[in-house]
């Protein structure tokens, strides 16, 4: 029995040592591939401002007037298929059921730049973005919303928050979907979400369509925020999750905040898979 004992000892050791130096390896392995990360950051941060230089006389035209969005739409179809495909990255989606017909409400988590140059690789219908005002301020960026075809809500202004909210209903009335990030920004802290913002539940109950959830699984690991020279990044898989949709009429008595709580637990619930409680 004490020969047992010992044997059982020696070898629980052994595990945690071996263990201990396969966590080491991992984490020189980590820092050993920091600079081929950084290079393929700045390689795709270069492709990305030069084929939208290239692109931008096209651009412009095709977002000059509203009956050109759809073409507009179009040519970012196709050049966020080069901006993904260029660089090593493929779509690997996973799509729960049919998607209900438009106009719907894409709801999905943000933890990468890469979000939103995929999502034209994960919807082939016509969609806007909702996003802050502060977008109009980037260099050649800037023509995506100050165009007008995706709405730029000015957080900081009453008067310009309810214009955004307004022309939200006005898009939906159109039948057009619309994409809002309900975290508002990326988190410092993500893949772990951070609280829902109401608005994109609000707009659904009042306009009664439906909430399409979706979680990015995988694009931090792609191009995470952040400073380069710390941060993830790399060619590989963009995994995305499009949920079954969530209806209006469903939350009737509950109302917007569990229609909200339901979609934050549904995004969230393969994050934890995937990364575990402590994000």
């Amino acid at each position: 029995m004490m020969d047992c004992m010992i044997y059982l000892q020696h070898s629980l050791q052994l595990f945690l040592t071996y263990t201990g130096l396969i966590q080491l390896t991992f984490a020189k392995m980590y820092y050993l591939l920091q600079p081929f990360r950084v290079l393929w950051k700045i390689w795709f941060f270069l492709f990305f401002v030069s084929t939208l230089i290239l692109l931008y006389p096209l651009l412009n035209w095709a977002l000059s007037k509203a009956e050109r969005w759809p073409k507009a739409f179009k040519i970012m179809q196709v050049w966020a298929w080069w901006l993904i495909s260029v660089p090593g990255i493929w779509m690997k989606i996973e799509q729960k059921e049919s998607l209900p017909k438009a106009p719907f409400i894409i709801c999905p988590n943000h933890s990468s730049y890469l979000d939103i140059i995929t999502m034209y690789r994960t919807f082939k219908g016509y969609f806007i973005f909702m996003g802050k005002m502060e977008l109009n301020n980037w260099p050649l960026f800037h023509i995506f919303f100050s165009k007008g075809m995706n709405i730029s809500v000015d957080r900081g202004s009453i008067s310009g928050a309810h214009n955004a909210y307004e022309r939200s209903k006005d898009e939906l009335d159109l039948g057009h979907n619309i994409v809002i990030f309900p975290e508002g920004t990326i988190p410092p802290n993500a893949p772990m979400l951070k609280i829902f913002k109401n608005g994109a539940f609000k707009l659904a109950m009042e306009k009664n369509v439906p909430i399409v959830p979706v979680t990015f699984m995988t694009n931090i690991q792609r191009l995470q925020a952040g400073p380069a020279l710390k941060r993830m990044g790399g060619p590989g898989p963009s995994r995305v999750i499009i949920h079954p949709a969530l209806y209006p009429a469903d939350y009737a008595e509950t109302g917007v905040n569990q229609l909200r709580n339901d979609t934050f637990a549904i995004i969230e619930k393969p994050l934890k898979e995937l990364y575990g409680d402590n994000r």
